[in-house]
């Protein structure tokens, strides 16, 4: 067959050769028939093509095209032809114009291809066919006398060849929806330069990153510009925007367009489509003269103000100005006069107050979304007067009330998200259920009962795609799931379902289940314990937080996340989990999870994004197979029994961020080779019987750069610190502004945040979420000695300090007033002597403060935050006095430093806060534990976990709850995770 091919392609350049030989020798066009036989050759060099990914459905389209054979001597007649349109329409008339569009024609096209021979063509429409990735050849120059090219949807790939420029006579290019770039930085000015008479130009989703050039204002034909998604650059041309007979503009999706809205005066505009790019500044008031207007999208820009009235946009159908950042009001009362719109998009939008009847005037509304709001109230009657909407997405609101039976009579309803407000009351499901067309249902996070019937058939149920019914009181797997063989997406975390999962449930939508999430319930197993978990597209399997027991069921290879944390699984981790190469997050902590590791676990780093195996029984040496490539990003194997050295091969994982191994028994000295990991920002080596200097070079100026939370406590690490030792800590050197240490991945569209477990006080505690700002140094329970390091004072950003149960000897530095920042502060246990300095009665943000157990002496300083410590915070430094202490000091009269004029006061209480001694036999300090368990108290729910623990009192008036007191900061969800469609 190859040989075949290779015989084929050899014969279809010989005839491209002769054909061009003989125009050029003979000066003149090629013949009717001629023409005809190369399109003959062009459908006979596609269907000998042998390619897997071809065909046969392109038969219909070629059977007329045949020769004639009423002759011995048979010629063609191409003119009738499917597609092929003669000049004249005349038999013998040379072929003008070829449309093969929707064909499922499937092959290459390559330089050879006779129809590059067809040199009389005005028009070539190849779109919506399968190309198999062929560049466009240059040879499609020689088609001088093209007015319309479309290549749309047709599967070309690669450089787009610069003599498309050569086809001046253009009035028509549309490239889109293909794999095409042009990358050079003046590729496309090129591209268009000479074609001054185009029409219509579609490059949409073509990679042209670069910007916009300007002279494409002066193309005076110019009616219609599609530039969705190109990577389009810096700033737009006002200019295109002003073009008079501009009727379609759309450059959607370009995040790195720049650019403002101009006045507008006269304008045939009939589609404008800036969404998702970066626009900003105000709306004008004269986009209301734009009154031919049927399709407008502003969304995702950073456009700010109010949106101006358009209420003279009567033709409108499409009105989309979700996702930006203006001001807070009432949706406004020009709305009802845009009685022809059919979509109405206002997520994110600050809309406050209750739905208005007036929407009942909009009875064409088939899409309504005004998800992310502030809308108060009940639903109001009026709203399911709306008898055409398909799509209602309200969600992440503030609504009110119970859900109106109303909403059975959208019967063509097939898109209701009401997920996350305030309705209650008992639902009866069957409202939802007798909607035919209905595909995805989201009634989760409200304070909804649900009334669930048993007496389901497959025949009277809507087949859904999507279904959330988290926190809905669920008791019970809802039966009518019996008959759901289609769902992608299903939600029933947060429930009160218990016992064991049903059998039934593997056979449902075994093709299709791509998400199921089952978290905190209490349930304890499933019926016939699968080995292998049945869902072939399954990528999020979420079990976590409930009393599953028995072993880890193996999921498919298709697995992106895999979350059993929280529960009572047993066994060893199988080696077949080291198939899964899709996977990039795997969480199995607090479980009874024993024996070893696969060595083969190692080489999974190279998908693995999270792996957190901490708080089970696993022992023995940890594998040190993690190879060049490791994608690892967070890696905790804390609280478990493994032993030997820490593994060097880490420093193949160069996108480490949270490294946690502690409470282990991992014998060996400091890892001074993580200090080279570029990204890393949090490290946890706590509890272990780690031995010796933590010393290392200070003359590599990247050692811990981006360091933000170290927990060394409760090892045996000894020796003294140099003094410059902290230099190269620069992460810890200033304040950035505050947000969750979290990962985007676009590619799944998964979120993960980044944790880190604490043990204070016997209690183990969670948290979920890291901020940019959580800065914390935990050198406790060692045998430090020397100096306190002058160079912590440069160490700007730190909230909390712990070098407790320790040798350090010398005084307190006056120095660490400069740590304006530090939240806590403990020097308790060691060696110190001489007076506390009355400097650090300006670190105004200083909540806890322990030096008991010293050698100090002298007066207490007061004032401000140290009005606010007890004695405990003092106590076994037999030469201290003053208040809280009962001794009194010499002088009667305490020594204050004076109010400096220009700082403002204390931001804490004037009450006292307790605070307890940490004493180093229950683990890390005061590390991560007082400094994130004051500050996320209170500020993030869970994602993907609850944080049932909290084992101190939040601190009121703490710079982090200044920074993060937002009314945007509502529950996070296991929702939030996986809507990635723009609706969400």
């Amino acid at each position: 067959m190859a040989s075949y091919m290779n015989h084929f392609s050899l014969l279809q350049a010989i005839s491209l050769l002769y054909v061009l030989f003989t125009l050029t020798c003979t000066g003149s066009s090629p013949s009717h028939d001629e023409e005809c036989s190369a399109l003959f050759q062009f459908k006979q060099s596609l269907i000998h093509q042998d390619d897997a990914l071809c065909n046969a459905r392109w038969f219909q389209t070629f059977q007329s095209w045949k020769p004639t054979s009423n002759a011995s001597d048979a010629g063609f007649d191409c003119c009738s032809w499917y597609g092929v349109e003669c000049r004249n329409d005349h038999e013998n008339g040379h072929v003008i114009g070829l449309d093969l569009s929707e064909c499922s024609l499937c092959g290459h096209i390559n330089s050879t291809s006779t129809l590059f021979s067809l040199v009389h063509l005005q028009s070539l429409n190849l779109a919506m066919n399968n190309f198999v990735e062929s560049q466009i050849p240059s040879e499609i120059a020689h088609l001088k006398q093209l007015r319309s090219l479309n290549l749309s949807y047709s599967g070309f790939s690669g450089q787009i060849p610069n003599e498309i420029s050569q086809l001046m006579q253009l009035s028509s290019l549309d490239l889109s929806m293909n794999l095409l770039k042009l990358q050079t930085p003046s590729g496309f000015e090129n591209l268009l330069q000479n074609l001054t008479g185009l029409k219509e130009l579609d490059l949409s989703w073509v990679d042209i990153s670069s910007s916009v050039p300007h002279f494409l204002a002066n193309f005076s034909s110019l009616r219609s510009i599609g530039l969705y998604n190109c990577l389009l650059q810096n700033e737009f041309p006002k200019a295109i925007l002003e073009m008079p007979k501009l009727e379609i503009l759309d450059v959607a999706s370009n995040t790195n367009l720049i650019g403002s809205i101009p006045e507008f005066h006269n304008s045939s505009l009939l589609k404008l489509g800036l969404s998702d790019c970066s626009f900003s500044g105000t709306i004008p008031g004269s986009l209301s003269n734009l009154t031919q207007l049927n399709f407008l999208s502003l969304a995702g820009n950073k456009f700010t103000g109010f949106v101006p009235s358009l209420a003279s946009l009567l033709k409108l159908n499409v009105l989309n100005l979700s996702g930006n950042k203006f001001k807070k009001g009432r949706l406004p009362n020009w709305l009802a006069k845009l009685t022809k719109l059919n979509e109405l998009h206002l997520i994110g939008m600050n809309i406050k107050g209750e739905i208005p009847p007036f929407l009942a005037n909009l009875t064409e509304l088939g899409v309504v979304v005004m998800g992310r709001n502030f809308l108060t109230g009940h639903i109001p009657s009026s709203f399911f007067n709306l008898t055409k909407l398909t799509y209602i997405q309200l969600q992440e609101n503030q609504l009110q009330g119970p859900i109106s039976s109303s909403f059975s009579k959208f019967k063509s309803l097939q898109f209701v998200s009401l997920f996350s407000n305030n309705l209650e009351g008992r639902v009866d499901i069957d409202m939802f259920l007798h909607l035919n067309k209905l595909d995805t249902l989201r009634l989760g996070d409200n304070k909804i009962s649900l009334f669930l019937p048993n007496n389901y058939t497959n025949n009277t149920l809507p087949q859904l795609i999507e279904l959330n019914l988290e926190s809905c009181n669920l008791k019970e797997f809802p039966s009518f799931l019996r008959f759901q063989d289609k769902l992608i997406d299903l939600r029933l975390n947060d429930n009160k379902i218990d016992g064991l999962v049903p059998v039934w449930i593997w056979n449902n939508s075994k093709e299709t289940l791509q998400k199921i999430v089952l978290s905190y319930n209490s349930i304890t197993g499933f019926h016939q314990h699968p080995r292998f978990l049945p869902w072939r597209r399954l990528q999020l399997f979420f079990i976590s937080h409930n009393q599953v027991q028995g072993q880890l069921p193996i999921p498919p290879q298709t697995t992106v996340v895999y979350a059993a944390e929280n529960n009572n699984l047993n066994g060893e981790i199988p080696p077949m989990i080291c198939e899964l190469k899709s996977l990039q997050s795997l969480d199995v902590f607090s479980n009874n999870i024993s024996g070893t590791l696969p060595p083969c676990l190692g080489s999974l780093s190279n998908s693995l994004s999270f792996l957190d195996l901490s708080r089970n029984n696993f022992h023995g040496k940890i594998m040190n197979s993690f190879k060049h490539g490791c994608m690892l990003k967070s890696f905790d194997v804390s609280e478990n029994r493994f032993t030997g050295r820490l593994p060097r091969s880490l420093t193949n994982c160069t996108n480490l961020k949270v490294l946690s191994l502690g409470a282990n028994s991992f014998d060996d000295v400091f890892p001074f080779w993580m200090g080279t990991l570029p990204e890393l920002q949090v490290l946890d080596l706590r509890s272990n019987k780690l031995y010796g200097p933590i010393q290392g070079s200070t003359a590599v100026s990247t050692h811990f750069s981006k360091l933000r939370i170290i927990d060394l406590s409760n090892n045996g690490f000894s020796g003294q610190l140099d003094q410059k030792y902290f230099q190269t800590w620069n992460a810890m050197k200033s304040v950035g502004k505050s947000s969750v240490m979290e990962v985007n991945d676009k590619s799944s569209g998964f979120i993960w945040d980044y944790t880190i477990r604490v043990i204070h006080k016997t209690v183990n505690t969670q948290y979920e979420h890291i901020l940019t700002i959580d800065m914390a140094i935990d050198l406790s329970c060692n045998h430090f000695e020397g100096e306190i390091p002058v160079s912590l004072q440069d160490l700007q950003g730190l909230q909390s300090l712990n070098l407790s149960n320790n040798h350090f000897t010398g005084s307190i530095l006056p120095s660490l007033e400069s740590l304006k920042n530090v939240e806590a502060l403990d020097l308790s246990h060691n060696k110190l002597s001489g007076e506390i300095p009355q400097q650090l009665v300006q670190l105004n943000f200083l909540s806890i403060f322990n030096v008991s157990f010293n050698n100090l002496e002298g007066r207490i300083p007061q004032g401000k935050q140290f009005n606010t410590f007890d004695k405990s915070s003092y106590m076994g430094n037999s030469r201290l006095c003053g208040h809280p202490l009962s001794e009194e000091c010499q002088i009667s009269k305490a020594s204050r430093l004076p109010p400096p004029t220009n700082l403002s006061g204390s931001l804490f209480p004037s009450e006292r806060i307790d605070w307890i001694i940490i004493f180093c036999g229950v683990g890390s300090g005061l590390v991560v534990g007082i400094f994130i368990g004051n500050f996320l108290y209170g500020m993030y729910s869970d994602r993907f976990t609850k944080r049932k623990d909290r084992w101190v009192r939040p601190l009121r008036n703490t710079r982090r709850n200044q920074v993060n007191n937002n009314p945007y900061n509502k529950k996070l969800r296991i929702s939030d995770l996986f809507w990635v469609d723009s609706e969400a």
